[in-house]
């Protein structure tokens, strides 16, 4: 009885925590030629377009952001150890 209501617990649980985020997997068209640089000399020559940002409770491809503002590369600014990004200014460098 215990081990089915904590198995119970534990389901719910998961349900609920995976309710929290929603996770964006498929990319936008373009969205796979993307560049994502960490090195600002690597933006120089390219025309800043907008800023990116992590919509809060989501888990969204940067890549899929920068192409919505005409970009067609993302510089870094804000990230985790672990390649999550946070945040970035998108650049529109083709010519």
């Amino acid at each position: 009885m215990i081990r089915d209501a904590l198995s119970l617990v534990a389901a719910a649980t998961a349900i609920m925590m995976t309710g929290c985020v929603t996770v964006t997997s498929s990319l936008a068209p373009g969205a796979a030629a993307v560049r994502i640089v960490r090195n600002e000399a690597d933006v120089t020559s390219c025309t800043a377009v907008g800023n990116v940002r992590q919509p809060p409770d989501q888990n969204v491809d940067m890549r899929n952001l920068t192409v919505g503002v005409g970009g067609d590369t993302l510089f870094v600014t804000e990230g985790l150890s672990n390649n999550y990004i946070l945040a970035g200014v998108a650049y529109r460098c083709s010519k």
